[in-house]
């Protein structure tokens, strides 16, 4: 079997562990001190933490799963579990229509469950006031993300990503 493998780092190893429990529904398989490591079987993936003061240092990180019911699932387990969720969006961005909520962990690190659902010509209308790829930002601004999840967007507004 072959899997991604990622590798994070993360201010805070135990608060880092109790989020990705919660947003993979698996226990952590390896923990060892400052290290821990997930062998996580949907979506195949080994995810490793690592404690570091530079945590939450990506743009963003995605699931993507087969259907919009899958999305709805996935938004409603992770609000079950009392993580910040977006809510679900039909969006446009990175030239691909989505159906999609967002959650960040810890570090403020931006994660997204989608399904793609089509092709798009542009890249995306962005947030509101976040610049679009033709403008002088990308649609998948941390930024934006991070500050769409704490305001707790309301399900149907744009998350300003892919």
């Amino acid at each position: 079997m072959s899997r991604v493998q990622l590798a994070l780092n993360v201010s805070d190893l135990d608060e880092a562990v109790a989020f990705y429990s919660k947003l993979f529904a698996t226990e952590v398989s390896k923990r060892k001190p400052g290290y821990a490591n997930f062998a996580i079987a949907e979506p195949p993936l080994k995810l490793v933490l690592i404690e570091a003061a530079d945590g939450g240092t990506l743009n963003h990180l995605g699931i993507e799963v087969e259907t919009a019911e899958q999305v709805e699932a996935a938004e409603g387990r992770l609000a079950a579990e009392g993580l910040a969720t977006t809510g679900i969006d039909d969006t446009t961005c990175c030239y691909s229509l989505k159906t999609e909520t967002w959650v960040n962990d810890p570090d403020g690190a931006p994660w997204e469950v989608y399904v793609k659902t089509g092709d798009a010509d542009e890249m995306g209308s962005g947030a509101s006031g976040v610049p679009t790829a033709e403008g002088t930002g990308a649609c998948c601004s941390a930024t934006a993300i991070s500050a769409s999840v704490a305001l707790g967007a309301a399900p149907g507004a744009p998350s300003g990503c892919c």
